[in-house]
């Protein structure tokens, strides 16, 4: 199976991979969820089953939570490359370099062999509703990264239009939202910057048309750029649970919370608890594993199915 191909199937729960362990094989480094690993000239990042909240690594995984992260991605990758060059080359185990072949169960659906790119410094966001930190700041200023929007708007409330709103890439502690002027400070080059803009809304607008057919609202969402050479690629993953708020066309209503198909189902789980959100975080019950694992999967049906 090279990158246009995709397997939907997922296999019964069975326990969470928290960690990947190769004999002979040292990751370069362990990110909330990926483990990377060298392959010669590329990378192997493959998504464990880790969970974090609030920038923090909870103890309880999701099962099966990487080989949907990873298939969701692998379908976007395709879909988008009309937009964007990507840096996915295979998810196909016999694709990887030798030494990672013995270890195909563990890799199998939850790995991707990708171009090494440097990554831009900063998280290009793009809303198209206004929900998460973009509400706390509108409630408070009447602006989203210091972008004026209209008077009145709700919870949940469609934007007139998309908006572009970077943020900083904090190795520790949580990114914070940045106006556009500052990325470009950041990223030291106003074309790039303004690529990168383009770039993200282009492909939430993409993604949010072919989303929709599918009962699927996409709030807003992630993208990481970084440059393979020369080539300003889309990099990391895309459009998953982990990095989107999904909510359900059927039963949206604005004004307030929404129901989702992404971890702000953990995140208000998380919130009712007596947590001051910082490690280590508190277990999860098996009640909010299994039916955090059921919304990502329902999450890669239907964007990946041919039809509502």
């Amino acid at each position: 199976m090279n990158a246009h191909s995709l397997a939907i199937d997922l296999p019964d729960p069975a326990g969470a991979l928290l960690s990947t362990d190769f004999q002979n094989i040292k990751p370069l480094r362990r990110g909330k969820v990926r483990d990377i690993y060298g392959a010669g000239r590329n990378l192997l990042i493959v998504a464990t089953d880790r969970i974090s909240a609030f920038d923090v690594v909870l103890p309880t995984g999701i099962p099966d939570k990487g080989a949907i992260l990873t298939q969701i991605s692998a379908f976007w990758f395709r879909e988008l490359a009309r937009i964007v060059p990507n840096h996915l080359i295979s998810t196909e185990v016999a694709d990887f370099p030798r030494p990672f072949h013995p270890h195909e169960d563990a890799l199998g659906k939850r790995s991707m062999l990708v171009r090494r790119a440097k990554p831009l410094p900063i998280e290009c966001i793009a809303r198209g509703y206004l929900s998460g930190s973009g509400w706390t700041e509108y409630r408070e200023c009447g602006t989203v990264c210091g972008m004026r929007l209209p008077k009145g708007l709700r919870e949940s409330d469609r934007l007139p239009d998309p908006i572009f709103t970077p943020s900083t890439k904090a190795e520790k502690g949580h990114d914070v939202n940045i106006s556009f002027e500052e990325a470009c400070r950041i990223l030291k080059d106003k074309g790039v910057a303004r690529r990168v803009r383009r770039i993200s809304l282009d492909l939430y607008a993409a993604a949010s048309e072919h989303a929709a057919r599918r009962g699927i609202i996409i709030a807003d969402t992630k993208f990481e750029f970084g440059w393979c050479g020369d080539e300003l690629t889309l990099i990391d993953e895309v459009l998953t649970p982990d990095s989107s708020r999904f909510w359900p066309w059927d039963g949206y209503e604005p004004g307030q919370p929404q129901e989702s198909f992404d971890k702000q189902f953990v995140r208000d789980y998380l919130v009712g608890l007596r947590w001051d959100k910082t490690h280590p975080g508190p277990d999860l019950t098996q009640e909010i594993v299994e039916k955090t694992r059921q919304r990502y999967g329902e999450a890669l049906r239907k964007l990946t199915s041919k039809g509502r």
